[in-house]
């Protein structure tokens, strides 16, 4: 496994010189969120755009996941709607449209896999009904992903607080529905704290095999906010020894959004916290003067 940081954490910052940073503070990965500012899937450009990504990721040999939690892309008054679970079904084709052009990206880009999540329901629909929106927009993407060259793009489902499929627990009841190779999980360490789901290194251990994409930041029990390492309530070394024992091989993604204001400070102080519960991860890099240039 190696450090990655997510691009929603950079908001302020061109993405190329996101990447770039990234690379110099040596993270391995990114999580590119695609957003009105950060490779927008709508542009007429989009296509170009993920070839001049493609090719500076090569150069920096940075690994990706794409992510699709951009607030306001789909909808200027509503944040993260409308999603596969609205109760028209125009707004779900808006988000499997989103979702079948993130998709295409993650397969342009080369990405270990494409994240998403299920949003929360905009009408008071019964359980089921939402779950069989939900599923019957988890296999319309599956088909695309599994349709696109080569072993196809891995999805990687995210449990969030506040949304439909908040937990490990209601994931397993979505996953009773669609459960295809394909499909696969997305773990956020400080959701499973907020949420209780304890110890974290339990739950790990027993997704393992379904386990394609990792987020990592700090937290509090029952507060959804993602704070700096150090400032929350999580053990971390217990939670990167449960992934390297289960064999996970990919990026474990630091997600602090609200950080982008100050994001190279939070970006070179997630990694330091990193190396020092994880020492097995890379070194720190050479100061700046002894350097290779980058891209």
């Amino acid at each position: 496994m190696f450090p990655g940081y997510n691009t929603n954490g950079f908001a302020h910052h061109r993405l190329d010189d996101a990447l770039r940073i990234l690379a110099d503070l040596g993270y391995e990965g990114v999580a590119l969120t695609l957003d009105v500012h950060h490779l927008d899937p709508f542009a007429p450009d989009f296509p170009a755009s993920l070839a001049r990504t493609r090719a500076l990721l090569d150069r920096l040999g940075l690994r990706t996941v794409v992510e699709t939690g951009a607030r306001f892309l789909l909808d200027p008054y509503r944040k993260h709607q409308p999603t596969l679970l609205s109760a028209a079904p125009e707004g779900r084709a808006r988000r499997l449209d989103f979702l079948t052009r993130a998709a295409d990206a993650a397969h342009a880009l080369g990405s270990d896999a494409l994240s998403f999540w299920s949003g929360a329901p905009d009408d008071d629909a019964p359980t089921d009904v939402l779950l069989d929106r939900l599923a019957d927009g988890c296999h319309r993407l599956l088909d695309h992903a599994a349709a696109l060259g080569g072993r196809g793009v891995r999805l990687a489902f995210e449990p969030e607080p506040g949304m439909f499929i908040d937990s490990l627990a209601r994931f397993e009841t979505l996953l009773a529905r669609v459960n295809n190779p394909l499909f696969g999980l997305t773990i956020d360490v400080g959701h499973l704290h907020c949420l209780g789901e304890l110890p974290i290194a339990d739950h790990i251990r027993r997704c393992a095999g379904r386990l394609a994409n990792v987020h990592i930041e700090d937290m509090r029990r029952g507060v959804h906010d993602h704070l700096m390492f150090g400032e929350g309530e999580i053990a971390f070394e217990p939670v990167l020894t449960a992934l390297a024992g289960s064999g996970y091989a990919s990026g474990v993604y630091v997600e602090l959004s609200r950080h982008s204001h100050d994001a190279v400070t939070a970006a070179r102080r997630s990694l330091a916290f990193l190396r020092a519960a994880w020492p097995t991860w890379p070194p720190e890099p050479p100061p700046d003067e002894q350097r290779p240039p980058r891209g």
